[in-house]
């Protein structure tokens, strides 16, 4: 019976854990689409929010690790019970810098902004969604301890940094076109880059999930993009 009962306990508190992730994920994505949106809008105000907002995720970290090691203190756990808790723990670490970079996507919103819209803006909104769909898939990967599902997080990886070098090369040949813009596009340089970050993490939480869920390491050549 106390076995049973500790059983249960130990499957709430693992399901608070991946609920307050999914909760630290969704803010996360939201913040990355209002940055971009902010970005193309030139919305200096959902800028500015977004840099308020980023207090939520920070919250919600210390909860994570808080209960995390709550759990690891109060009760022995077989092996794959503690790869769950401590993935737990690093993944909120990682969504947290996740934050952090749409942070700084805002906080180049008033650094852009300009009376008329430089036109590479417009190539940025596909990366942001690839970057978002990947923390979204990964986190959902780890919920449902799917390591097929965090492989794939990784194949993706390679996509976005192909974009990354696309829209890189767009932004140099439009600075060396068009001179008087060359500040602006620079900090559209370091937003495509935090976009390539946020990939770079995502394919870090896949990674966690897949030893998660296996307790092997993701093999070297799924990582590299080798058949």
């Amino acid at each position: 019976m106390a076995t049973d009962y500790a059983t249960q306990a130990f499957d709430r508190d693992i399901g608070r854990l991946r609920g307050m992730l999914s909760q630290m994920g969704g803010l996360a994505e939201q913040a990355i689409h209002d940055a971009i949106n902010a970005l193309q809008r030139a919305d200096t105000t959902l800028a500015t929010q977004i840099r308020s907002a980023d207090k939520s995720i920070d919250t919600l970290q210390a909860e994570v690790e808080a209960l995390a090691v709550r759990i690891i203190a109060e009760r022995p756990l077989v092996d794959g019970d503690l790869r769950d808790v401590v993935a737990a723990l690093k993944i909120a670490g990682v969504i947290e810098r996740i934050g952090d970079y749409a942070k700084n996507i805002a906080k180049r919103v008033p650094l852009i902004e300009s009376e008329h819209q430089i036109e590479p803006i417009s190539v940025i909104p596909a990366m942001a969604r690839m970057a978002a769909e990947m923390v979204h898939d990964v986190l959902d990967a780890f919920a449902a301890r799917d390591a097929q599902a965090a492989v794939l997080v990784c194949e993706r990886d390679r996509l976005l940094d192909d974009f990354y070098d696309g829209i890189f090369r767009i932004l140099v040949t439009y600075m060396v076109e068009n001179p008087a813009t060359i500040g602006q596009v620079a900090h559209l340089l370091f937003v495509a880059k935090n976009l390539e970050r946020i990939g770079d993490h995502a394919t870090n939480v896949a990674e966690m999930v897949y030893f998660a869920a296996t307790g092997t390491p993701m093999p070297e050549r799924v990582k590299t993009g080798e058949a």
